[in-house]
């Protein structure tokens, strides 16, 4: 049995064979499954972050949710019962780790652990969350106001206080934003150096700062 207090990653070494479970590994921009691969296994992110996304006929891909660590994503094949086929595409972010349990495991460990679907419950609320946020985002004509939306979820999920603001602790190429908006790395770069010269955000290593969310996210309401 385990509690609340347990960390999620021990609980999931727990349901997928105990402490010799290995740990996977992807680097930056590496995919994590498919739209259309089988929904056979359930995953925990140990570290780093990961994109979903959904791909369209066109070939237009929006992320719908950006996940961090003690994250779990690949729900659909709980639902299921592996007889679907994935929904989103799952990329890697950043260098992540996570630990990959089959269905038919974590099925078993519902059944038994009657702590698991509340610490599951949390973690999909928070998810739910972010993906309604990123949908706000992306309903923005104007790649301005994307942009500052996208940063301060960002802020939200991922930021740092520190004496100079919240920073972001993911390391952000313009690349990587601009294919989490929508938008091309040209206008991201522009955007984020007007941004920086009016003194509300500061990037160092890529890493971004953001002086004060409440005033930039005011000054494009």
């Amino acid at each position: 049995m385990f509690g609340d207090s347990r960390p999620m990653v021990d609980v999931f070494r727990e349901i997928s064979g105990g402490s010799h479970t290995p740990i996977e590994r992807y680097d930056r921009g590496k995919t994590i499954f498919f739209p259309g691969d089988p929904a056979e296994r359930f995953y925990f992110l140990v570290s780093g972050a990961v994109k979903l996304s959904r791909v369209y006929e066109a070939g237009e891909e929006i992320t719908v949710a950006l996940l961090r660590e003690n994250s779990v994503f690949g729900v659909l094949s709980l639902i299921t019962g592996n007889r679907s086929d994935r929904f989103y595409h799952a990329v890697a972010f950043t260098p992540v780790q996570l630990i990959s349990v089959p269905i038919d495991q974590v099925e078993t460990a519902l059944k038994e652990k009657p702590e698991l679907p509340i610490l599951l419950l949390r973690s999909l609320s928070s998810r739910i969350l972010q993906t309604e946020m990123m949908i706000e985002t992306l309903a923005h004509r104007d790649m301005g106001s994307r942009l500052v939306s996208f940063l301060l979820i960002l802020c939200r999920d991922f930021g740092e206080p520190t004496p100079e603001g919240v920073k972001i602790d993911l390391k952000l190429s313009h690349q990587s934003i601009a294919e989490a908006i929508g938008s091309t790395r040209v206008t991201v770069t522009r955007l984020l150096g007007e941004l920086r010269d009016q003194k509300l955000i500061s990037i160092s290593q890529k890493h971004i700062t953001v002086h004060d969310p409440i005033v930039l996210g005011q000054r494009f309401t």
